[in-house]
């Protein structure tokens, strides 16, 4: 008996598993505009693809989440060779939260604050699904969310955690954690 249920189990998660690993979204369009962008931190290409929306006015300001408390805007500027004005006008420094689930409770004040009602939310491909499941747990009804995944290359232990932590908050958030 208590095999079988094992057994239903470890099904129940590979085939998980390959519909997670086969459905990871790509870049969303470059055509669609929203109020503003949200560059969650801790990938490569996260933050110069925010940028590189609000510089093309696919949206008005950009929100690097998670940005570490020791970064300034001119490291901005620097960095990614953008216009000091452009981050003067256009970017804010997230340096409140430390994780995905508080990425979306910092996005969730910012757009609270902006009174916005449509973001595009970017990460790596590999990360969308959970950073997409804190920011719409954290939002209020009728913003509406546009996934932009920033393509990678993730390794099968990159994804095998990745599911993990996305199953692990499926099951932990309805319960209050």
């Amino acid at each position: 008996m208590i095999a079988r249920a094992a057994s239903v189990l470890l099904l129940l998660w590979l085939l998980g598993f390959a519909l997670f690993a086969v459905t990871i979204p790509g870049p969303a369009p470059d055509g669609e505009r929203t109020d503003g962008v949200v560059a969650v931190t801790g990938g490569a290409g996260r933050v110069a693809r925010g940028l590189a929306l609000v510089q093309a006015g696919a949206a008005r300001r950009l929100l690097v989440s998670g940005a570490d408390r020791r970064v300034r805007k001119a490291d901005l500027a620097a960095e990614y060779r953008v216009p000091a004005r452009l981050i003067a006008c256009c970017v804010d420094l997230g340096q409140e939260s430390v994780d995905t689930r508080s990425n979306g409770d910092e996005t969730a004040r910012w757009i609270a604050a902006r009174g916005y009602r449509s973001i595009r939310l970017v990460t790596t491909d590999w990360h969308m699904a959970r950073a997409h499941y804190e920011l719409g747990r954290a939002l209020p009804a009728g913003v509406t969310v546009l996934p932009d995944a920033v393509p990678s290359e993730p390794g099968l232990m990159t994804l095998i955690a990745e599911y993990n932590k996305y199953l692990l908050r499926r099951v932990a958030a309805p319960l209050g954690y």
